[in-house]
């Protein structure tokens, strides 16, 4: 007998014998056991997963005289006949090549005809999305309202490209991909079925290749079976998977992630030169980036992987050594360098180009690389390394002679007096004796102009200046009768005294005068009146008054217009002395 493919020959003979898909099979045993069986079937789902695979036993099922726990008995007459490749109650039709609509009519002619082993006649289509809109339409009517003794199974990998009028005729079953533990678990049955010793970290490397899919897999163990007459190892898949050595894509990997780009510059080129294949390189390094996100993202990283110990310490190490930014980073460019050498004409330059990119982070302005740049400084300042490299720097500092430079020039800022116009025209108020030349209470509370820049050269060595001694407030005493001089005073006396800013900037606005000995200040602003009146201010008025020789029984604050202290305004003082003459308040 010629050799049959592991998958050929392993393939489910029952439903039972499916690997995973419980959900689908859990279904179409209920309907063997209650007759339910309907009329159109749609299989969709990745390749090798078990939709042909189960069409063909549910096929048997529906026909077997005695099914035992939804599986077809094998023993009897109807199995045996379906068995026979003559038979034609069961057609498996291929709508790749068969995908016109006259395949589709002549079809919808033979399967008016009843079977002849069994209860029902079955057309399983595979690959149905390859049929063309002429072909479903043909197929449309015949699918909807069949015989009652035809069913039909459409088996597809791209259900989007199935017409909705026929995905609503059918009853839907979307096949998953299969776990890798159960993809391991298959293979170690198969290899012990056939003989073959295997280590562990071979059967779980040949079952991470199949990606889901368990003809795949056996295809792959199939070429493994025939590369090595002993045991099977994880460095045979390796070979026959036509990848580069682990430890060699690792040193790549680990330089291009530290940034070391002349190191991972030529172990590409190396690979290359090697007649390694760019996409299957590609394939090779993200699936050691993931390995490395795998480890350093899950605790039982290990046991998911399933690597040899010593090449699961390597990558655990590179690992932990990797900032995460950088290795999100690495992945991201090859994955878009994987998907540009479908468009490109020179993949070996696409591939150099993002070698250089994922190890030169400093050339690159995204944001992955600006905080994998961020990270590197924050480990190296960590382990001290800035201190190390510092110190090459510091003893060449000491064996350079210093130069001297002269001193600087230093500019001397004099400040601008008070205007005149600063200080009331009629006020006359006697000059200071201070340094500042009569204006220093006025620099200290209005806001200073700005000051007219004098560069002034002075020599190369500052002169030290002695600092200043603290002057005293000049106290002015009143001149008694002459209201202007004795309200300068106060004003001096209040601004050196260093009291509130806003009591001396209102007693500027108010006028002075004597009445009978009585010094007054007057106001005609209600607001100043009843600020000034208050009893904090009052009383910083009334010390400074004291300080020049006013008394508080020979003051007076008023409000223009009214009597203050009991003491009559200026129009009754002329009203007694004048007392026969006529006076007209306007």
């Amino acid at each position: 007998m010629a050799y049959l493919a592991l998958y050929r020959a392993f393939r489910p003979k029952t439903l039972s014998d499916v690997v995973r898909q419980e959900h689908i099979v859990t279904v179409l045993k209920n309907q063997i056991a209650t007759g339910r069986i309907g009329h159109a079937y749609l299989f969709c789902g990745p390749r090798g997963t078990g939709k042909t695979s189960i069409a063909k036993i549910f096929a048997q099922a529906i026909n077997c005289e005695t099914p035992k726990d939804g599986s077809p008995c094998g023993v009897c007459a109807t199995c045996k006949a379906l068995a026979d490749a003559s038979n034609l109650d069961v057609t498996e039709i291929d709508a790749a090549s068969n995908n016109g609509v006259d395949e589709m009519r002549d079809l919808r002619e033979k399967v008016q005809y009843p079977p002849v082993a069994g209860k029902y006649k079955v057309y399983i289509i595979d690959e149905v999305h390859m049929l063309s809109p002429g072909a479903f339409n043909a197929l449309l009517k015949t699918l909807e309202e069949p015989p009652t003794h035809a069913v039909f199974i459409l088996a597809t990998t791209e259900s989007a490209k199935i017409p909705a009028t026929i995905l609503s005729r059918c009853m839907r079953f979307d096949f998953k991909l299969i776990p890798q533990a159960d993809l391991e678990e298959r293979l170690r049955y198969v290899f012990d079925s056939i003989g073959k010793t295997y280590d562990k970290e071979a059967i779980a490397a040949i079952a991470r290749a199949g990606a889901g899919s368990v003809r795949d897999m056996l295809s792959i163990a199939d070429t493994c079976v025939s590369y090595t007459s002993g045991k099977l190892t994880y460095d045979d898949v390796t070979a026959v998977l036509g990848g580069v050595d682990f430890s060699a894509v690792a040193a790549f990997c680990e330089a291009a992630l530290v940034g070391n780009a002349a190191a991972a510059f030529e172990r590409a080129e190396s690979f290359l030169a090697a007649g390694k294949s760019v996409g299957m390189l590609i394939k090779d390094v993200l699936g050691f980036l993931n390995t490395c996100a795998i480890v350093k993202m899950c605790r039982d990283a290990k046991t998911l992987l399933a690597l040899p110990d010593t090449t699961y310490t390597e990558a655990a190490r590179i690992a932990k050594n990797t900032d995460g930014h950088a290795l999100l980073r690495a992945t991201e460019i090859f994955a878009q360098t994987e998907q540009a050498l479908k468009y490109s004409t020179s993949p070996r330059i696409l591939f150099e180009t993002a070698v250089l990119k994922v190890s030169m982070p400093a050339q690159d302005y995204d944001i992955e690389s600006l905080l994998t740049r961020i990270a590197a400084l924050e480990k190296r300042l960590e382990e001290g390394n800035f201190t190390a490299q510092a110190a090459p720097v510091e003893q060449a500092k000491q064996q350079v002679k210093p130069v001297q430079k002269p001193a600087p020039v230093v500019e001397e800022r004099e400040e601008m007096e008070v205007a005149d116009m600063d200080i009331p025209p009629d006020l006359d108020i006697p000059p200071d004796d201070t340094e500042t030349g009569g204006t220093a209470y006025f620099s200290g509370y209005f806001p200073k102009a700005k000051s007219v820049e004098k560069p002034v050269v002075k020599e190369e060595k500052p002169v030290e200046k002695p600092a200043p001694t603290p002057v005293a407030p000049n106290v002015h005493n009143a001149n008694k009768g002459n209201a202007q001089a004795t309200f300068g005073a106060f004003l001096r006396y209040l601004r050196k005294t260093g009291s509130s800013g806003v009591v001396f900037a209102m007693c500027m606005d108010l006028d002075s005068a004597y009445e009978n000995d009585i010094f007054v200040l007057s106001t005609d602003s209600q607001t100043i009146y009843n600020s000034l009146t208050k009893d904090e201010h009052y009383s910083l008025i009334l010390q400074a008054l004291s300080g020049v020789g006013v008394e508080k029984e020979s003051f007076s604050l008023r409000l223009k217009g009214k009597q203050s202290d009991g003491v009559k305004d200026g129009l009754e003082i002329i009203k007694e002395t004048f007392g026969g003459v006529k006076i007209d308040v306007k």
